[in-house]
């Protein structure tokens, strides 16, 4: 990461917010000497955002262990057997629908 004095920043910033959303870099700007923030775009927000979201979530968080356990253990189907259990094949272009139907049938089942 890239630090900046907080004057440099002041005496620079649209250069600066060009260059983040340009790069993506992050520039951290400091004030006597300690990094107090961090210029960052959106989209890097926003991805932050979403995992903490993600890390709150404690029931998600769960199911995203539970499911490195079962692919850890091999309990996991190949896309080729999902597309069969689902009757897809390279020629569907209605995909959405098949899996609309896919799903009120397991629904069904359940």
């Amino acid at each position: 990461m890239i630090t900046i004095s907080a004057t440099d920043a002041r005496n620079n910033l649209y250069d600066l917010i060009e260059e983040v959303a340009r790069s993506g870099k992050r520039i951290g700007i400091t004030n006597k000497g300690e990094t107090k923030v961090v210029l960052i775009s959106p989209e890097e927000l926003d991805a932050w955002q979403a995992t903490a979201e993600t890390l709150a979530d404690k029931e998600l968080m769960k199911a995203i262990r539970e499911s490195d356990r079962d692919i850890k253990a091999g309990r996991y189907s190949s896309l080729e057997e999902v597309e069969k259990e689902l009757g897809l094949s390279d020629n569907d272009k209605d995909v959405s629908s098949k899996f609309a139907e896919q799903g009120k049938k397991r629904l069904k089942k359940a």
